[in-house]
């Protein structure tokens, strides 16, 4: 068996997803959730577009990269992907403030099974969900 390679300096970079209606995503993802739109690119001869959001720069922040192909309204989410996980302050607030702008929240915060932490989920308009955790 051959060791693991070195990792030193190695750092999770983003997370993709894909999305239907990129500008409703891109809504979602920064004036629900508080993230800023870091960066988006057109690619008309792939016909694709890439938004990036996140809480800070990507030179030292993981953020979430939204895919648009342009031929494509939909997609099944299958069962492999889990979910998004942010820390929040204060998850009943959250959790409100998300309901009253429209967000469909999926679990409401409640300790988590089989441990103490508390934790709520919502989903984006495509159906991800993002996991809430509190944390003080």
């Amino acid at each position: 068996m051959t060791s693991a390679p070195d990792t030193a300096g190695w750092r999770l970079l983003h997370t993709m997803i894909r999305v239907g209606d990129l500008d409703r995503s891109i809504d979602f993802y920064t004036r629900l959730l508080g993230m800023k739109l870091l960066r988006r690119t057109d690619y008309p001869e792939g016909r694709f577009t890439l938004a990036f959001v996140g809480y800070g720069a990507e030179s030292d922040h993981t953020v979430v990269e939204l895919t648009h192909n342009w031929d494509t309204a939909s997609y099944d989410l299958g069962t492999g992907f889990g979910h998004l996980a942010l820390a929040v302050p204060d998850i009943h607030a959250a959790c409100a403030a998300l309901a009253e702008a429209g967000a469909r929240i999926v679990r409401a915060p409640a300790p988590m099974k089989h441990g103490s932490t508390v934790i709520a989920f919502v989903e984006d308009p495509d159906g991800y969900r993002i996991e809430l955790i509190e944390r003080i």
